[in-house]
């Protein structure tokens, strides 16, 4: 079965309009849009595989970094919680420093966090987003847009968080919370490689699947056409 949605012209069907997955279990036959089999553009996707695979059979940090990332899957499979994860890569890739970008909404999970990594013997560095103290109003934002309208509000500010982190030379970030958007930013500004721990949904408890999980039901506004 083929799950189809929105443009169903074979030329716009990719990986969510499958249901055969053969790229994972190699036991069955490739669908005939499947991305690991068509040219992409004109682009023969079999030359991309090969470069790919070539670049990670080196020593570089990419492929340091894939193999580290495969192993801990492997390994450690159901048996390690996102936290033991972290801590497994940071090792396994030679970090020695982490950063943490936290949202000031979950500083505590960040302070819990900071003392598994000193437990652990790796050091930490962390920024607040609230870090600056600038109100949102000076970056254009209304009052009637701010959370309490009327009251001096701390933008987040993302990329003096990669700044701070950046200057103490970090080998690891971890994001603790931030906003969406926010994250975007500080991932573009960070210069050590960014991995995530919570990801911020105030609704679902930073549980952003389980709106997925019930969008026939509880969410299915999620489902509804846009007007």
């Amino acid at each position: 079965m083929i799950i189809m949605s929105g443009k169903n012209d074979k030329e716009n069907l990719s990986c969510t309009h499958c249901s055969v997955y053969n790229c994972r279990t190699r036991d069955k036959q490739f669908p005939g849009f499947c991305l690991t089999t068509k040219a992409v553009d004109g682009h023969p996707v079999a030359e991309d595989i090969e470069e790919i695979k070539r670049h990670l059979q080196g020593d570089d940090q990419d492929a340091v970094i894939a193999r580290a990332s495969a192993q801990i899957e492997g390994l450690f499979y159901g048996k390690l919680s996102r936290v033991e994860e972290i801590i497994e890569f940071a090792n396994r890739i030679g970090a020695k420093k982490i950063g943490i970008a936290t949202c000031a909404g979950l500083i505590e999970e960040a302070k819990i966090f900071a003392a598994i990594l000193e437990a652990k013997g790796l050091a930490y560095y962390s920024a607040i987003c609230k870090v600056g103290a600038v109100d949102k109003t000076e970056i254009g934002i209304l009052e009637e847009e701010k959370v309490r309208p009327g009251n001096p509000e701390s933008m987040c500010n993302p990329i003096l968080q990669a700044r701070l982190l950046n200057s103490q030379n970090t080998d690891l970030n971890v994001v603790i919370g931030l906003c969406v958007g926010h994250d975007s930013l500080f991932i573009k500004y960070s210069q050590a490689l960014v991995t995530t721990l919570i990801t911020k949904d105030r609704i679902t408890g930073h549980n952003p699947a389980a709106a997925l999980y019930t969008a026939h039901s509880y969410y299915k506004r999620l489902l509804q056409p846009k007007k």
